[in-house]
């Protein structure tokens, strides 16, 4: 595990490809690695960690104090965020979805371990509702935020804007050119953008949207330099964000039985369940040689599993 502090963000740095061994890829015959970016970081993982990267910077280049963002009451971003502010020497505050969470803040946070960790780490937190929430990329809103909490800078919900994707271009490496399929999880878009911009000729990026709908289509095509070598597969989303069902923790507990390799059932669950889907299916030719970007994400099981517990359903095994 790699520790992280204020000169942390000025490195470059590879993750292990880890390569997978099942039966139905060696019955057609396909090499699948997958990219440990869960492995940078505890809390500022994957591609958390990619995406603040430049932003951290940018933020001491402008001489802010704060980091302000934006994310649910389960967000990675918002833990990602706090972590990386707290080691990083920065103030943070978390605006989040849904007031009525604010509403008695120590109970939200004996209940929450997600907003638990972030306070911990010295996030602040404000809660408002889902109505305004939307107003999140609105100017008169951000400027509203700052009359009333002061000077900060801004990262957008998920991380994503333009010095977030240059730093999930820096995931691929040369070694990565043996592959013909780039495969990613797919939230706000930002991680597979950096991917399709500096994926090789020859190789395809394959994005898994965790979302309901097929408006990332429109979105990605705004943020990337090139449209000729990526596809979504909307099909696997287990019902939309969040969602999940008995299916997809079964899967995840096999997985990791097989390769002791966690997943989340919000991102790297549902992928992976749809890219061994899409094997089985001959999706992908004979001799195909497929890497897959692990996002991180796991600190989110333990929210999941308290649900899960309060139903009296199979947890996810974490070891």
């Amino acid at each position: 595990m790699i520790s992280l502090d204020n000169s942390f963000f000025n490195q470059n740095f590879k993750t292990e490809n880890q390569q997978v061994f099942l039966s139905v890829l060696k019955e057609k015959n396909i090499e699948l690695y997958i990219k440990r970016e869960d492995e940078i970081h505890p809390f500022v993982s994957g591609n958390k960690f990619r995406k603040l990267k430049y932003n951290i910077q940018e933020a001491k280049n402008q001489q802010k104090d704060t980091l302000l963002t934006f994310g649910g009451a389960f967000s990675n971003h918002i833990v990602a965020t706090a972590v990386a502010g707290k080691l990083s020497g920065f103030k943070t505050i978390g605006i989040i979805r849904g007031d009525e969470l604010g509403v008695d803040i120590e109970k939200t946070l004996s209940k929450n371990s997600t907003l638990r960790e972030a306070s911990k780490n010295g996030m602040k937190f404000k809660f408002v509702s889902r109505l305004t929430y939307r107003n999140k990329t609105s100017k008169d809103f951000i400027n509203q935020l700052k009359n009333e909490l002061g000077d900060f800078y801004l990262i957008p919900e998920g991380g994503t804007n333009n010095l977030a994707i240059k730093g999930c271009e820096e995931i691929l490496t040369k070694e990565d050119n043996k592959f013909d399929y780039i495969c990613c999880a797919v939230g706000t878009g930002g991680t597979i953008s950096g991917l399709i911009n500096s994926a090789n000729e020859h190789q395809k990026v394959i994005g898994f949207p965790a979302l309901k709908g097929d408006f990332l289509q429109e979105e990605i095509e705004q943020l990337v330099n090139r449209n000729d070598n990526w596809s979504l597969q909307n099909e696997y989303h287990f019902g939309g964000y969040g969602k999940y069902n008995s299916e997809l923790i079964r899967f995840i507990n096999d997985f990791n039985e097989q390769t002791c390799i966690l997943l989340d059932p919000i991102y790297t669950g549902k992928m992976m369940f749809g890219i061994l889907d899409m094997i089985k299916k001959n999706q992908f030719s004979n001799n195909s040689k497929i890497l897959v970007i692990h996002t991180g994400g796991l600190q989110g099981i333990n929210g999941v599993n308290e649900k899960l517990k309060n139903k009296n359903q199979e947890l996810i095994k974490v070891q």
